[in-house]
């Protein structure tokens, strides 16, 4: 197979490669939607290199899962809660500073909601992007504090 050909198949089969992402009030583990991975930027971020930024108070942490998930599940604390994975609206629910240390995180290693909000931020011009691979479910299995989501009025 000539070299050109073997390319173009690679590049086929990667964007045909379905990947779960989470809609609103949807989780992970529950109605599923499809989306085309794509490479970038994004670094991957430990629990325990999450936990120790959010000390250092040098990180602002997203949550990119459901309200129905958030609900059930709990948020990591002081997370800021995205209205959409895919439809936050940048201008306001991210810092202003495009330099600022943003991790996104979803349900578990299964779900790619997080990837899709944190490829929109890169969009944006954001430089320093990471996603906790590991999600809430992950974040909880290691021990580590969570929060309750405030009833919306």
């Amino acid at each position: 197979m000539s070299k050109k050909l073997l390319g173009a198949v690679l590049v086929a089969a990667t964007l045909a490669a379905p990947v779960v992402l989470a809609g609103e009030g949807e989780s992970c583990s529950g109605d599923k939607a499809t989306h085309a991975a794509s490479k970038s930027a994004v670094k991957d971020v430990t629990i325990t290199q999450v936990a120790s930024l959010q000390k250092e108070k040098k990180v602002t942490v997203l949550d990119a899962n459901g309200a129905d998930f958030r609900k059930q599940n709990g948020i990591i604390p002081g997370a800021v809660l995205l209205t959409h994975f895919q439809k936050y609206d940048v201008a306001k629910e991210l810092p202003a500073t495009k330099d600022s240390k943003l991790v996104f995180y979803c349900a578990n290693t299964q779900c790619k909601a997080s990837h899709a909000a944190a490829e929109k931020a890169l969009e944006a011009g954001y430089t320093d992007v990471s996603v906790l691979p590991d999600g809430l479910l992950g974040w909880k299995k290691s021990g580590q504090p969570t929060a309750s989501v405030a009833p919306q009025s």
